[in-house]
């Protein structure tokens, strides 16, 4: 259990935290969120014994092992796969003690560290970290490449696997998906969904919210509010907490009405004079709930081009790639067929590396196609955002000189009420960019595209870095948006929003896809299998020979004959796991009730304190019976085939 009680935490002259109240309990899974700045990064530290609170507890668990995600890479030449590896401490000790012994010819030892080598699974730490590292979009290729010759943003996903390859009881992950395309993501969120320890996440990304947390932390007005539920079970509780709040708000407008009219007329009578003081000090006394609104700084549109295209963009027999450094061609997508026509919004799909990146950039120029044809609309007008604009921006000059420079003669009260939409408020319209951080460099990017009235949008992962109020007014905005839009993106939330159809970018080509975003992963899974087949068999040794049809279908009833007992003994135990999952589910729910805590609740807390113990036992001799009978058919199945 992790407790925060009446934390404050002051930066500066500013209250991050103040009295704070926070209970985790072992096993949750919870997504911290809130504005940028309001101090879930600190409370990560305060859990990571970085920092300390100014006043009030911070209650950790004893012997837990916590592993967090990095924020930077430190420039090495070890292997990626190493890189990854090194996240599992106790196994690289173990590691060297086994040298140690060799090298002194200690035996004893040497059993000893091989046993412990044994007990951290250390046979299976290279296959683990491979498939860690092939899950975020590392290819077998890139294992034993040195960490510098990555990328930034490939160096965060190494950080991601190390992690990940911490074993641990407590995981802090701060925007883990920045910078992961949504293959990666996808697969980061079924991995977190099995992690059996402690989760806390920070992410702005509302879907990877959804499909993972089973609590939320708002911080919101220094303070830490638990909800129940994932993203959109806080969405809807909040939204019903703050209509009783307004309703509260108006009622007590009513009373505070009624009283002050009261001490007005009575106040200066003799007969009313005490009556009339005693409401005066309930007025004074009575505490102003404020009224309910969620004021986002952030609410824009994008205006389109005055002229457009019917056809603003078409690729005809188009070989896209790049030319290497001996003047070769390298194809990536060969003899395209690719039309963008006005009003159309296309979601790009497809694995890592398979040439999205590479189409976008030959649609708007930033590359020449290698042979075919690029046609362009006499009218278009692409407005496009990537990483690569935000490095584009002038450091030393500010928002507001980033729009003067594209229309001089606009006034400058025009200029600051457009950027304020964006968040750029008051003397964040006149500070340098250099001062900015990722999220506000992505705000302005937008900005200026929103600015030159674009009838094309064309958009590469436009929601790195934005924070959830942000991430909701672009897609508003690119809903409202009656151009044509062009959309990569890791945010399911942003796709299903704002598109209307889906292109399938695999294997050298680019298609339509029939289907929508579970389609998608389904077809990615069935792909990432099929490709795993393929490797084994080309490993595998001998022939395949045709065998009589009838024959095989004898072997296989056979072999469901013989494995049906060990698969309903497995149903039993899984069975058995999820019943005491639940009840723990429901002693946890229970012991989150902070009055449980009071002494005259002693007897219910003991209560509940003996079900759990007896439920935890329930669960760890079911999964251990689970695993036991797992191996047993997993044992059975490969004789079966050996035969």
């Amino acid at each position: 259990m992790i407790q925060f009680i009446e934390v404050s935490l002051q930066r500066g002259t500013q209250f991050l935290l103040e009295d704070a109240d926070l209970t985790i309990f072992e096993g949750q899974k919870v997504g911290l969120i809130g504005a940028n700045g309001a101090g879930k990064s600190s409370l990560f530290a305060m859990i990571k014994g970085e920092l300390h609170a100014d006043t009030g507890e911070v209650i950790l668990p004893s012997n837990r092992r916590i592993a967090f995600m990095a924020q930077e890479v430190e420039e090495t030449q070890r292997s990626a796969l190493d890189y990854c590896l090194d996240g599992d401490d106790r196994l690289r000790l173990i590691e060297r003690n086994i040298a140690k012994a060799q090298e002194s010819g200690d035996n004893h030892a040497h059993a000893t560290w091989l046993g412990e080598f044994e007990t951290a699974h250390g046979y299976t730490a290279q296959s683990r970290a491979e498939t860690l590292l092939q899950g975020l979009g590392f290819k077998m290729s890139d294992m034993q490449k040195p960490v510098s010759d990555f990328s930034g943003g490939w160096r965060i996903r190494l950080n991601l696997a190390k992690a990940l390859m911490c074993p641990s009881d407590v995981l802090l992950l701060d925007e883990p998906t920045n910078h992961l395309d949504l293959d990666a993501v996808m697969w980061l969120e079924n991995w977190l969904r099995q992690y059996p320890g402690t989760l806390l996440l920070i992410s702005h990304d509302r879907d990877f919210l959804d499909g993972i947390c089973s609590h939320i932390v708002h911080f919101y007005q220094k303070r830490l509010t638990l909800y129940k539920g994932n993203y959109s079970d806080y969405e809807r509780q909040r939204a019903e907490h703050l209509a009783q709040q307004q309703a509260n708000h108006e009622k007590q407008l009513e009373k505070r009405a009624h009283l002050q009219q009261y001490v007005a007329r009575f106040r200066y009578k003799a007969d009313k004079a005490k009556q009339a003081q005693s409401r005066l000090r309930m007025l004074e006394k009575m505490e102003i709930i404020g009224p309910a609104h969620i004021d986002s700084q952030f609410q824009f549109s994008i205006p389109v081009a005055e002229k457009t295209s019917q056809q603003l963009i078409d690729l005809s027999q188009a070989d896209l790639g790049y030319m290497s450094e001996t003047n070769q061609a390298l194809v990536q997508l060969g003899k395209t067929n690719f039309t963008l026509r006005d009003g159309q919004r296309i979601g790009l799909l497809g694995p890592n590396g398979a040439g999205k990146s590479t189409l976008i950039k030959s649609i708007v120029g930033e590359i020449n196609v290698l042979s075919g044809d690029r046609v362009t609309g006499e009218n278009l007008k692409i407005g496009y955002f990537s990483q690569h604009q935000l490095s584009a921006l002038d450091l030393e000059a500010s928002p507001l000189l980033h729009i003067q420079r594209l229309s001089p003669k606009v006034l400058e009260s025009d200029i600051r009420r457009y950027l304020g939409g964006f968040g750029f408020v008051g003397d964040d319209a006149l500070r340098p960019v250099k001062g900015f951080s990722g999220g506000e460099k992505a705000r302005l990017a937008l900005s200026l595209i929103s600015w030159t009235k674009p009838n094309l949008l064309v958009l590469d992962e436009p929601t790195n870095h934005l924070d959830l109020d942000m991430r909701q007014a672009l897609t508003e905005a690119l809903q409202e948006f009656p151009g044509a839009i062009l959309l990569v993106s890791h945010d399911r939330h942003l796709l299903n929003s704002t598109v209307d159809e889906f292109y399938l970018v695999a294997d050298n080509q680019i298609q339509a896809f029939d289907g929508d975003l579970p389609a998608y992963h389904a077809w990615l899974q069935a792909r990432q299998t099929s490709a795993a087949q393929i490797e084994k068999g080309e490993q595998s040794l001998g022939k395949v020979e045709k065998t009589d049809r009838k024959e095989e279908r004898r072997k296989a009833a056979e072999m469901r004959e013989k494995l049906r007992p060990l698969r309903k003994k497995i149903e039993k135990f899984e069975k058995s796991v999820q019943t005491a999952q639940e009840h723990l589910d429901k002693i946890s729910d229970a012991m989150s009730d902070s009055t449980l805590y009071e002494a005259e609740q002693k007897d219910k807390l003991q209560a509940l304190l003996s079900d759990e113990a007896k439920w935890k036992k329930t669960l760890a001799e079911s999964e251990e019976s689970w695993f036991e009978a797992q191996e047993e058919l997993e044992e059975a199945e490969s004789q079966i085939t050996e035969l």
